[in-house]
């Protein structure tokens, strides 16, 4: 009997990634919204008003189903360096708590 080749993510839903705290996050929660999948770094130049400009999309759009989705980017100019919690906590200050903070 010949064996079925594997199976490959068809879309964004079929993945399960970390959270900040370690927690799974089957993404297929999110189907039915739109996403926003960012990646950001605290020490940028730009953050400041990347985060604002965030917040203001998310709040336009959130009762339309906007989620956003913020991934810690240490891959240029090391600007996001520390551990995911550490991130977590930047940038809770910075986002709106509601943003979904992700596993580098």
């Amino acid at each position: 009997m010949a064996s079925q080749p594997p199976k490959y993510p068809e879309s964004v839903y079929d993945f399960t990634i970390k959270d900040a705290n370690g927690n799974d996050v089957d993404l297929s929660i999110f189907k039915g919204k739109v996403l926003l999948i960012v990646n950001v770094a605290s020490k940028c130049g730009l953050t400041n008003s990347n985060y604002t400009e965030l917040n203001q999309l998310y709040e336009k759009y959130k009762d339309q189903g906007l989620e956003i989705l913020a991934f810690p980017c240490n891959q240029f100019g090391e600007q996001e360096p520390g551990s995911n919690m550490r991130f977590k906590n930047l940038s809770a200050l910075a986002l709106n708590q509601n943003f979904l903070y992700l596993a580098s």
